[in-house]
Parts: structure tokens; sequence; C-alpha cells
């Protein structure tokens, strides 16, 4: 493939990651309503945050994933959007003083500069609650088991086992030894697990076989360390004004990331490596993961 049919295909790709974006904020926009009186402002804050201009890459891994498998759309898109909502929650309690202290997040003031550190936070706890609210509902899936085991699986993601325990692990990486294997495991979670999960929600709305299960786990898995390394770059290459958010906080804190342990060089090959595997992972599903190959390389090439 020819360097201009590689630019084209990623433009392919980020019309059709667009495309997916657009479709979960009109979810988000119906599920997070306007409000008036005393809850007015917790509302503002999470649609402040919620419907802020992402990326969306994990509902579209639920989406583009559950076609594989023939699930519903409303399934999906409800369950995307679920997902989103506990992304945002943890854009938001990361962004706090507390912890990383961001003052901009996609391009916009965090929620604790635009409101109040009061406010962030209690717009964080609304939008994880509204995730579980989501998936509970009838209209995400009528039969109750599937809907009870997507609430397993994104609680499980969310929790100690996963992002959060993740962002624990960070939290304390100055007091712990920072290795490849701790970073790795830290990442797996902070980062892997909401990817992870992705993929699973997918395979249980499509009622994937135990070969498919295992082609899209390995898939997520190589895909949410490679999404993280690609981070790390940014955080040492990039810059604000096209990352809307603030570069270097690692370096400046002190902490172990896959650059600082692996080099920028070695941390680019190991991109490649992740990326390598996380196609071959996808060989099952022949011409109909085309769109899912190329995420790998926006996930390779991406500079925001």
């Amino acid at each position: 493939m020819s360097m201009d049919d590689v630019e084209g295909s990623l433009t392919d790709f980020e019309t059709h990651l667009n495309e997916v974006a657009d479709r979960v904020t009109v979810v988000l926009d119906r599920l997070i309503a306007p409000a008036e009186g005393p809850e007015a402002q917790l509302m503002r804050a999470m649609r402040y945050a919620a419907l802020a201009t992402g990326k969306r890459l994990r509902p579209f891994y639920v989406l583009q994933l559950g076609t594989l498998f023939d699930a519903p759309e409303t399934s999906l898109l409800r369950t995307a959007a679920a997902l989103e909502c506990v992304h945002t929650y943890s854009l938001i309690h990361d962004d706090l003083p507390c912890m990383d202290d961001d003052d901009f997040r996609r391009g916009q003031p965090t929620v604790h500069k635009h409101f109040d550190e009061a406010t962030a936070v209690l717009a964080g706890d609304a939008l994880l609650t509204l995730a579980f609210e989501i998936l509970a509902d009838r209209d995400t899936h009528a039969d109750g088991h599937i809907r009870c085991k997507l609430v397993e699986k994104l609680a499980r993601a969310s929790g100690a086992q996963g992002m959060v325990g993740g962002q624990m692990i960070d939290m304390l990486s100055g007091d712990i030894r920072q290795d490849l294997n701790s970073i790795t495991r830290m990442q797996r979670l902070k980062t892997g697990a909401l990817i992870a999960y992705a993929g699973e929600a997918a395979c249980i709305l499509g009622g994937a076989n135990e070969t498919e299960r295992h082609a899209i786990q390995g898939f997520t898995h190589d895909l949410g360390l490679a999404y993280q390394i690609s981070d790390d770059l940014l955080d040492v290459e990039g810059d604000v004004e096209t990352l809307g958010k603030d570069t270097g906080k690692d370096a400046e804190a002190g902490k172990a990331n896959f650059v600082s342990l692996l080099g920028v060089e070695g941390a680019r090959q190991r991109v490649r490596l992740l990326a390598t595997q996380a196609k071959e992972h996808l060989a099952i599903f022949r011409n109909r993961a085309h769109l899912l190959l190329q995420s790998v390389d926006f996930v390779l090439d991406r500079r925001k």
C-alpha cells in the first residue's frame, strides 16, 4: 500500500469516526437533558463535559465491533453512550486538583475550572451512575440477563479491579517501584479496562462465540496498550493547542511512563509491534474488519 493509500484510508476512517461521534453525542444530548431548579448547575456541568468535542473512540469500538456480530444498533448506541459517560466521569475526576490538576480538557477549561470543584465531583458522580441507569433500562436490551451482564462487566472495568484501581496505582507511582511490568499493569487497568469493555459489550450484545471473544480480547488488549504508549509519546512531543489538554505532566510529577522507560524510539517500536499484533487478532473477521484495521493505523499515527 502506498503512502497516499494509507493517508486516504485514515481520512476515510476519521470521517467514519466523526460520524459515530456525532451519533453518540445525539444520544447523550437526549439522555442528559437540561434541567431547571436547584439541580440545573449539575446538569449543565454534566452536559458541558459529556457533549464536548471528543474522539469518542471507546464508543466507536462498541459500535464497530458490534457490527461484526450484527448486534442491534440501538443496544450498541446506548451501551456506547453509557461507556462514554464513565469515560467522561473519569476525565472530570482525573483533572481535579487532588489528582492531575489539569486546566484544559478537550480544548476547553476543565469542569472544576469552568464551574467549581464541588460541582465537578458531583458531575462525575452523576455521569458514573447515569451509565448504569442507561444499561439497566429495558430500552438497551429486552433480555434482562443481557442487561445484567453489561452492568456487571462495566462495574468491574470501571472499579477497583479496573480503571479506578489503575488510577490509584498511578497516584502512588512516586512511592512504588516503576518498572516496565508495573507501568504496563497500571495502564492495562487505568486505560485498557474501558477499551476492553467495548469489546466485551459488543460480544455480549452480538452473541459472539468463544473463538470470536478470544480474538476481540486480544485485539482490545494490544490496542489499549498501543493507545497508552501513543498518549505518552504525545505527552512528550505534542502541544497544548493541538491536543486540547496540558502536556509534560508525567515528567513534571516525576512519574515513569513508557517513554521514560523505553525512550522515544523504543516506545515507537513497541507501538508498532502492538499494532501488528492487534491487526493479527482481527484476521478471522476478514474484510468485515477493514474499519477496525484502519483504527489501528489511526492509533499508530495519532497527533492528538
